[in-house]
């Protein structure tokens, strides 16, 4: 059975794509799939290389039992279209910003995170500018579409 990787991305890499990066990790390594999926995190910018998630986004896992601390942000590179063989962004801006990058010869999947969710929403909302509020959010929208992008990656290894 081939194993997949995929790759969270949004803006920064400190609020949205680490908490996705968090949640999904846990939710594979909880049904023992850490040996098929693969998981990571980048931004479209590089504003924060190296540093750790925002406190807040971290502070908002810890309380729904996610560790976000080991994570460290970097910028998403032609090279992650080599090596990972689904990308998802955050929101349309991250979206155009990665097909700008995005090689011809790439042949996996390309889109948005919240196409997996049952929620109803299209983009996970930057949460950095405002209250506490916006990083429960994050949190709902990610859980909802990491049940359903679990389920699109175990049908796509049958």
């Amino acid at each position: 059975m081939k194993s997949q990787k995929v790759l969270f991305v949004c803006l920064g890499n400190i609020c949205r794509s680490p908490t996705a990066h968090g949640v999904f990790e846990q939710l594979v390594e909880q049904r023992a799939l850490a040996q098929r999926i693969a998981v990571d995190s980048a931004g479209t910018a590089n504003w924060h290389a190296g540093k750790a998630p925002d406190s807040r986004s971290m502070q908002a896992a810890r309380k729904r039992g996610y560790e976000l601390n080991a994570l460290r942000a970097r910028q998403a590179r032609v090279q992650d279209f080599d090596e990972f063989d689904v990308i998802l962004a955050m929101d349309n801006n991250n979206l155009q910003d990665l097909r700008e990058l995005c090689p011809s010869h790439f042949t996996g999947h390309l889109g948005l995170f919240l196409d997996f969710a049952k929620d109803g929403e299209t983009e996970v909302p930057d949460p950095y500018h405002g209250g506490e509020e916006g990083f429960e959010r994050v949190l709902d929208l990610v859980e909802d579409a990491s049940e359903g992008l679990l389920a699109f990656l175990l049908d796509q290894q049958s």
